[in-house]
């Protein structure tokens, strides 16, 4: 976060001067956002991560109502309904959908055991919640959002030993349903007719892309420095939210990248560290798939940026300017850093008793 507080002052502050007047206003509604994260962090690590299992399914339900009210009810914005205006930020469910989701199939797949190996008695019933909030994510449209979601979903059956062929044949399956809805939905078959053109013709996805591969290539070694970027001088746009990771690479140079990457990496390692140690399933299940969560999705922002992937509004964990995206990154990481906490509590709590 505070990697991020750097880049987004940087950033933003073009931008910032055009919308606001004012070069600092986005740099401190990003702060602002970042210090609620914190706290929600701070009291997620806290609060005994074996509460979630209990209330999972309501607040799964309430947040499938949350998504159908956005669809129904929010104004859209470049052909997407995905916000819900709470006055002093921009809220997405979709993102809160992940979080929940996630929670509610560690506690399924604890719940039926063995009987997730059979399709009928253990692995329909997760399969259903996955693809209902993907679907309803997919229909705002958020394909990136909703990828992420099977992604993850899919990885908890598949460790938790779930057949391979039950996976791979519903994979199989949806795969070519959401494909044919993709190429349906003039939004979605733009940017993947963008990106086959791209492949097949040489050139690049969009401007956006490009402009993001010229910072990036700009920053050599060490970067131009911090607050030397030229491509956040609006040759960028979103320079400061999805694409955020040219400017940080424009300013830091490739040795920052690796940094970042570096740092993205040991969160994925602790918390498998942590889902090891976990002494009961759904710790192990709940701390992996938000580690998974983390990683995947920083993996996505930076293949979209550097143009291995077609755009898809995926942000930059703890770093891209944003509410709900960073708000719930630090909620995920509360999460983790309770698993741990109560995991060691109950160690010693054994020691000193034996």
């Amino acid at each position: 976060m505070i990697i991020g507080s750097i880049i987004v002052f940087s950033a933003s502050g073009t931008y910032s001067v055009y919308r606001y007047a004012n070069f600092y206003t986005m740099f401190k509604l990003h702060i602002g956002k970042e210090i609620i994260a914190i706290a929600v962090m701070l009291i997620l690590s806290f609060v005994p991560y074996k509460y979630y299992k209990k209330y999972s399914k309501y607040a799964l339900v309430g947040v499938i109502i949350l998504l159908v009210s956005t669809l129904i009810f929010s104004a859209k914005v470049k052909g997407a309904a995905r916000w819900i205006d709470l006055g002093f930020m921009q809220f997405q469910p979709s993102e809160l959908a992940k979080l929940v989701l996630l929670v509610h199939l560690a506690g399924l797949i604890e719940k039926k055991g063995e009987y997730i190996k059979d399709f009928k008695k253990g692995f329909i019933y997760s399969l259903f919640w996955i693809f209902l909030i993907a679907f309803l994510v997919m229909a705002q449209p958020k394909f990136g959002t909703a990828i992420i979601i099977v992604i993850t979903g899919f990885t908890l059956l598949y460790i938790s030993g779930a057949q391979i062929k039950h996976i791979f044949f519903t994979v199989f399956s949806v795969g070519v349903i959401a494909s044919i809805i993709i190429l349906i939905i003039p939004y979605s078959r733009e940017r993947v007719f963008t990106f086959v053109g791209s492949i097949l013709n040489g050139g690049e996805i969009n401007d956006q892309v490009r402009q993001a591969k010229i910072g990036l290539g700009s920053g050599g070694f060490f970067g131009v420095g911090l607050g030397s970027s030229r491509q956040s001088d609006l040759f960028l746009p979103e320079s400061y939210g999805d694409f955020i990771f040219s400017i940080l690479g424009e300013e830091t140079g490739f040795f920052g990248a690796m940094i970042l990457l570096t740092l993205y990496l040991s969160i994925f390692t602790l918390g498998i560290i942590v889902a090891k140690k976990a002494e009961t399933k759904f710790g192990q299940l709940l701390a992996f798939g938000l580690s998974l969560n983390i990683i995947v999705s920083a993996f996505i922002n930076i293949a979209v940026v550097v143009g291995i992937l077609p755009t898809t509004g995926i942000t930059l964990p703890f770093i891209s300017f944003g509410g709900t995206s960073i708000i719930l990154f630090g909620a995920s990481a509360g999460i983790i850093i309770n698993i741990g906490r109560e995991t060691y509590k109950r160690k010693e709590l054994r020691f000193a008793k034996g």
